[in-house]
């Protein structure tokens, strides 16, 4: 009996003391899900489109609430322009950005955003890509593609880097350019002279070095953070294509997402964009300053006799795309500032 009681006051005691340590014991949240998503460009870590993924990253996660995580890789690291947008269109890369010309091999018609001289300055190129009807059909047609349009982020205005001096058309004939792979950029280069060489920009710096192309043209912000200037020092200033970056995502991604979410991913793209576009416009003097104490030698040439070399691609142009060139043309012409 007194063993029976033991026991007992045992059992009892031993459910108060449990009940003691549970009331405590701190209470736990459990802690979203976090999906790990990837982001891939050509920029290296100095360049602004870094500076705007690294910015869209963030925005991604404090909208979320930490339930997505960014990662964000620079320099080609998961592979060059093209292979960034072939693997956003099979879902094995989450995002990218590149020129709008990259995804001219998914929409044939965005070959023409890259038409010599279409726009006339940053704001213009603004108003263009935020309110043309005729660009947002063309990019309306990517999510059937694989790809989603978030929003256009800023490079700038595309311009020479040459091992010789390219003070006027006439100077360019004979010589070999690197050029992405891009119709129309390479029929611009055949309009002044250029031999056209098709390579990733991963791949141009060691092709100037060895002299198998005389040279490059990208925008300024790009000519400085790959360092191009470095191996073809004269920096012709032809401003002859603007060169925005369209920044988009997988659509299978976009598929997954739930409404809400999408809106937080478009709100954190279309932020980037602010930052990408006022980095890019306001460091143009800043970079081509540092380049020149670097050595190099800036050249703003006679743009109106580059401009008059490259008018036969518009009838280049219009005997492939028809109707279309005049309709980006009247959307150019109406968001003139």
């Amino acid at each position: 009996m007194h063993n029976r009681n033991f026991i007992s006051v045992s059992f009892w005691v031993s459910r108060l003391l449990v009940a003691v340590l549970a009331s405590a014991a701190p209470v736990v949240q459990a802690q979203p899900a976090v999906t790990v998503l990837k982001l891939n460009h050509t920029d290296t870590p100095s360049g602004s489109r870094h500076a705007a993924a690294e910015a869209f990253a963030q925005k991604v996660e404090e909208y979320t609430g930490g339930r997505y995580r960014i990662l964000v890789f620079h320099s080609g690291q998961l592979g060059n322009d093209p292979q960034n947008v072939k693997a956003v269109a099979e879902g094995r890369l989450d995002f990218t950005t590149s020129a709008t010309g990259s995804f001219a091999g998914l929409v044939n018609e965005l070959n023409l955003t890259a038409l010599p001289y279409l726009v006339d300055s940053y704001e213009h190129g603004w108003r263009l890509y935020d309110n043309s009807t005729w660009l947002a059909k063309q990019f309306d047609k990517l999510p059937a593609k694989g790809i989603r349009y978030l929003a256009t982020w800023e490079a700038g205005f595309r311009s020479f880097t040459t091992k010789t001096p390219l003070n006027q058309p006439a100077d360019a004939k004979g010589k070999r350019i690197r050029v992405f792979p891009n119709d129309m950029i390479k029929w611009i280069m055949e309009s002044i002279g250029y031999e056209p060489v098709v390579l990733p920009i991963t791949n141009v710096y060691s092709a100037i070095q060895s002299g198998a192309v005389d040279g490059q043209e990208n925008p300024v912000d790009t000519i400085r953070s790959m360092r191009f200037y470095e191996v073809a020092p004269n920096i012709v200033l032809t401003q002859h294509v603007y060169s925005p970056i369209p920044f988009v995502m997988s659509e299978t991604l976009w598929q997954r997402l739930s409404a809400a979410d999408r809106q937080r991913f478009m709100k954190a793209g279309q932020e980037a964009s602010n930052l990408s576009r006022t980095l890019t416009r306001d460091a143009d003097e800043a970079n081509i300053a540092a380049m020149k104490a670097d050595g190099a030698k800036v050249v703003v040439p006679n743009r109106q006799q580059f401009r008059q070399a490259m008018e036969g691609v518009y009838p280049r142009a219009r005997t492939v795309y028809g109707a279309d060139v005049d309709a980006i043309l009247a959307d150019a012409k109406a968001m003139r500032p």
